[in-house]
């Protein structure tokens, strides 16, 4: 990326006053920077060595038989977190951990547990989000350390699965519950950011968590302080549960959001009148009205006012889809999302 495009990406962080859509760009800004810094052949072998590191920690956090307690959590954030805070409460010896990787609220789920529903699943990422082109492989990967995961769980653990009340976690909340329909450890289900949420805000200051990652390693510390030994889903609710699961995977749609205490299937471009709304929004509150925004300008505006988690690739299709309608303009290549600028096209 040219030093100008930076500099764009710098302005719109400091222009911004929601503190998740500035966390955002931020985010984005700094994987811009150690990208520049990486050219040389020696970052290279660095990183691969760095790459050998992780997988190597990560091995200690697979289930075994010494371990009482796993956590199940939904999202690689909010798995690096929770790590975080299991070793700051020196638990990570005796508590062990599962991540569920996948994004349930977009791209196919039908039978997604049988090899063609993941066929599906992939080959729909491939032709519509950006950077999957390996995504299938990395699928059936993930999905075979899922069950292999499940299966390591000993039968004295306390399975503890953690799921905020958006469509991503609540999905994988019960597709856990529904890989775990055949044991009979004890199970219960956690909201940390609803926790956290009761624990610090106040009438002056009001934090509310669009999705689990986002909570601090310190406040997570507290949900786990939170965790009542005596609490577990009855054989009703677990039940229920995995039926649910079932149910969701008998649709077609590619995208579903959280209302009203369940999930809801909506077509492709539920989004996009709100997107619109929000471009609409930035061009007016900037004096060059007629002028292109960058894209992650936009998407994190969207992320950080919606009240559903997509997840920024989502957003970022899209994006693209009103381009190719004919709705939106384009100034740049759409080659990743901070290569290109957009504006509504002038008739």
């Amino acid at each position: 990326m040219h030093r100008q495009d930076v500099l764009v990406i710098q302005q719109a962080v400091q222009s911004l006053e929601n503190e998740q859509a500035r966390h955002y760009l931020t985010t984005l800004l700094i994987g811009i920077r150690q990208q520049q810094e990486e050219s040389k052949e020696s970052a290279v072998s660095d990183v691969y060595e760095e790459i050998l590191g992780i997988q190597e920690r990560m091995e200690l956090w697979k289930p075994d038989a010494s371990c009482t307690h796993v956590h199940i959590v939904c999202g690689d954030s909010l798995g690096g977190s929770m790590k975080a805070a299991l070793i700051n409460e020196n638990l990570s010896a005796s508590h062990k951990l599962i991540v569920l990787t996948e994004n349930y609220a977009v791209g196919p789920i039908y039978h997604l547990d049988e090899e063609e529903g993941r066929s599906a699943r992939s080959e729909w990422f491939r032709d519509n989000i950006a950077g999957c082109v390996h995504y299938g492989e990395q699928l059936e990967e993930h999905y075979t350390d899922l069950l292999v995961a499940m299966a390591l769980i000993p039968e004295q653990a306390h399975i503890i699965v953690w799921a905020d009340d958006n469509v991503c976690e609540q999905i994988g909340m019960r597709h856990a519950l529904y890989l775990l329909r055949s044991r009979s450890n004890p199970v219960s289900v956690y909201d940390a950011c609803a926790i956290c949420e009761e624990l610090y805000n106040t009438e002056d200051r009001i934090q509310h968590y669009h999705h689990s990652g986002e909570i601090p390693v310190n406040k997570l510390q507290q949900a786990l302080q939170s965790i009542d030994a005596d609490y577990s889903l009855d054989a009703r609710q677990r039940q229920q549960l995995s039926d649910e699961w079932q149910q969701l995977t008998q649709q077609s749609g590619v995208l579903r959001i959280w209302d009203t205490d369940h999930v809801q299937e909506v077509s492709v471009d539920y989004h996009d009148a709100y997107l619109l709304e929000k471009l609409d929004r930035l061009h007016s509150l900037t004096a060059r009205k007629e002028g292109f925004l960058i894209a992650p300008r936009l998407i994190a505006e969207a992320m950080a006012y919606s009240e559903q988690f997509t997840g920024d690739a989502f957003w970022e299709y899209r994006l693209r889809e009103l381009i190719y309608q004919g709705i939106l303009e384009i100034k740049g290549v759409p080659c990743s999302m901070r290569h290109y600028s957009i504006r509504r096209k002038r008739t």
